[in-house]
């Protein structure tokens, strides 16, 4: 038992025993997490809650956990971009896989229902604004995934070998890799929503093809992934989490999903009027969808 004690060093602990950056004990973690970027998103998240038992806050992470018709959530905000889903993800796990006292990791490990709620710009001129994207797969331009030990599916390996090759990929940029959804959350959430590859960015301005002052240096980046296509589905959207939470999730055993508002049309340069009641209406579906299937 002694061998698999974690260093002081590697799982910081506050005070109180909880987990550094999140400030969770296990007992304030529900079986149902969802994820959202702005922290005054959990309040809009929280609002739909019956009662709430939990919450706290430290930086950009804030938590709320309660109960949505019988069904036990927890909230926590991630801030922005894949360097925050590795704090959040391997917090979350901790808390609940790690004994936090002895600082052992449990035979026995723990499954969570993973739903990241997001906003995120639209590819193709046939993506409404205030529509709902479920990502089938995340595509990561983060390179987060190597720095850990990991292994893609044949189908996971076969799509990103066909999108390096489409692609043409700049050297100089870490290799893209793509992670699928879990099955069963895609089949619980996906019902009236389009499905497609959701391209994960590295920063808001030139990684999503963006220019203000500075020369981009692949001005041709949205051309070549509106062009790719794998088995009907296509590259549909831009945000900046989802493929570090599909692959840290699934290397750790959880169950992850992400669906996202489409606020902005790339192609069309629309943006949404109102998309805080978009979002209401995101967050009503996904809670109400788990729910239903709880148990």
């Amino acid at each position: 038992m002694e061998n698999n004690v974690i260093p002081e060093s590697e799982l910081v602990l506050n005070e109180d025993g909880s987990v550094y950056h999140l400030k969770l004990k296990p007992e304030n973690v529900a079986s149902n997490v969802i994820l959202v970027g702005d922290p005054g998103r959990v309040q809009q998240v929280a609002a739909f809650f019956d009662s709430i038992d939990f919450s706290t806050a430290n930086r950009e992470f804030v938590t709320v956990t309660g109960f949505y018709q019988g069904t036990r959530f927890t909230v926590i905000s991630t801030g922005i971009g894949t360097d925050n889903i590795d704090i959040v993800m391997n917090e979350l796990d901790a808390t609940v896989n790690i004994d936090l006292e002895s600082r052992s990791p449990y035979q026995q490990r723990k499954s969570l229902n993973i739903v990241r709620i997001g906003t995120s710009g639209g590819l193709h001129p046939d993506l409404a604004v205030d529509s709902f994207v479920l990502s089938y797969y995340g595509l990561g331009f983060d390179g987060l995934i190597y720095y850990y030990k990991h292994k893609l599916t044949d189908d996971e390996l076969i799509i990103n070998s066909k999108l390096n090759k489409h692609l043409n990929w700049d050297t100089n940029l870490a290799t893209p890799y793509i992670v699928a959804a879990d099955e069963h959350l895609l089949n619980i959430l996906g019902d009236g929503m389009q499905q497609g590859i959701t391209a994960t960015a590295t920063g808001f301005y030139g990684p999503q093809g963006r220019k203000l002052t500075l020369a981009l240096q692949n001005p041709q980046m949205h051309d070549q992934l509106r062009s790719f296509e794998y088995q009907g589905l296509r590259i549909t959207n831009f945000e900046m989490e989802t493929s570090a939470l599909y692959g840290l999730g699934k290397l750790m055993g959880h169950r992850c999903c992400t669906v996202c508002a489409i606020i902005a049309n790339r192609v069309t340069k629309q943006y949404s009027q109102d998309y805080h009641l978009v979002i209401d209406r995101l967050i009503s579906t996904v809670l109400q969808r788990i729910s239903k299937h709880d148990g």
